[in-house]
């Protein structure tokens, strides 16, 4: 068996620090810490992983530890734990701004500790490490030994790796986060003081102004703590908001001064600055074609059975479809349900088989059949299987009546009462003689 790294993650009752908990603990010896030992107790019970509200103690035998604290916390945290953790230990943070949290762990951690400043950068609600994006900050000499096993770990759950330093980070977050987040809470605010009804606007909307919509309610429904914490502590975002809001009032005094050329060469300048054009055309398209895609499937399904997951909510609902329209579809099963198509994955053959053997109520029956001795029960099993309605099977009981004859009962479940007849004809119609 070969032994795991012991993981001590600094505040991991929420958040960031409670996804890590959850979605690496097969792979290490997880500890986690928080001043609060109530909600504290109560992860790491759920979680199956150690605790202790004593963020020096926790370290103590740490290979690896990671800060989860909000960015404010940051550099005093460092400066509380760093200096006493183990010799040949790795610190990481997860700090999504990465000038101030590398200086503090060259500052506070000892010689012989090794620091690894990272950003993941997505967020606690994607399901899992495999094909999202790691920032990774090394200083140098600073994480010689640790570097290439983060990386062959990364790499070997399918992360995508970006290596730069701190401030190329911090730079270039203050425009994939700061000058993004910024850009779409103002226009969020502006809507409200113009008292605009936002439900209202969407039935008047075409395809980019839903989409862009749905992003700007992203990101003003999270954490608008972080999101200021963000705005304030990367020191280059302060230069993006500027730029922006000088850009604005100039695009603006251009047409208040009728001034179209202007207008239009500004346009054109900018295009030819973007890369990937023609690539970012196919992207938009392909999301902005989803809904009418996601439309026309289930428009076809009219009348079948389909199974919905609610993206939002997380639950899976399984019916008939009824009603299909630009933006909602609705479904019925013991009950009328109204889904968004924003809102919704459509879920394969497969799935629903799954959800429904897992969540719905199975009707059991025994079926006796008169067989040849020399029957392979294997393939009399699958046989049965493939009987249209049939979900699971066994043989309960075999008894031979004979020198030739042997009486095979078999147990099988299906979703309907109505499939055991259907079960019963099909079985005549190969000819089993049922008893």
């Amino acid at each position: 068996m070969i032994e795991k790294d012991n993981m001590t993650i600094i505040g991991a009752t929420r958040g960031f620090g409670r996804w890590i908990a959850e979605h690496l603990n097969d792979n290490f010896n997880i500890t986690i810490t928080s001043p609060n030992e109530d909600s504290l107790r109560e992860v790491a019970e759920e979680l199956n992983v150690d605790y202790n509200t004593d963020n020096v103690e926790a370290v103590q035998n740490a290979d690896i530890v990671i800060f989860c604290v909000p960015i404010e916390y940051m550099v005093e945290t460092i400066k509380e734990v760093a200096p006493h953790a183990p010799e040949g230990s790795l610190l990481m943070d997860v700090c999504s701004v990465k000038t101030e949290a590398a200086e503090a762990l060259m500052e506070y951690a000892p010689e012989n500790v090794e620091i690894l400043p990272c950003h993941p950068m997505f967020g606690p609600r994607v399901p899992s490490i495999e094909r999202q994006i790691i920032v990774l900050t090394p200083i140098e000499n600073r994480a010689n030994t640790w570097l290439d096993r983060v990386k062959k770990y990364l790499t070997e759950s399918e992360c995508e790796i970006v290596i730069t330093t701190p401030q190329e980070h911090d730079k270039y977050m203050s425009i994939v986060q700061g000058l993004t987040h910024f850009s779409f809470i103002t226009l969020a605010s502006t809507i409200r003081k113009m008292n605009i009804n936002v439900k209202r606007s969407r039935s008047f909307s075409s395809p980019v102004y839903s989409l862009m919509m749905d992003m700007v309610s992203r990101v003003v429904y999270q954490n608008p703590y972080l999101y200021y914490s963000i705005q304030k502590n990367n020191k280059e975002t302060d230069y993006a908001r500027k730029t922006l809001i000088k850009e604005s009032t100039y695009l603006s005094k251009l047409i208040e001064d009728g001034r179209e050329e202007d207008f239009v060469k500004n346009i054109i300048e900018s295009s030819n600055h973007m890369d990937e054009r023609e690539e970012a055309l196919v992207r938009s398209d392909k999301a902005i074609g989803m809904l009418s895609q996601k439309a026309n499937i289930l428009t076809k399904s009219i009348g079948n059975e389909v199974g919905l997951k609610d993206l939002y909510t997380g639950n899976t609902h399984v019916g008939t479809v009824k009603k299909v329209t630009s933006k909602f579809v609705i479904l019925e099963s013991d009950r009328e349900i109204e889904l968004k198509l924003s809102n919704i994955d459509i879920l394969s053959a497969k799935e629903v088989f799954e959800w429904k053997k897992a969540n719905i109520k199975l009707e059991r029956f025994h079926l006796s059949v008169e067989m040849p001795c020399q029957c392979d029960e294997k393939f009399l099993i699958k046989m049965f299987e493939h009987i249209e309605g049939v979900i699971d099977v066994k043989i309960a009981e075999r008894k031979q009546i004979s020198d030739s004859m042997t009486n095979f009962t078999f147990e099988y479940a299906t979703f309907n009462k109505e499939d055991k007849e259907y079960v019963e004809e099909y079985v005549k119609g190969i000819g089993w003689k049922i008893n």
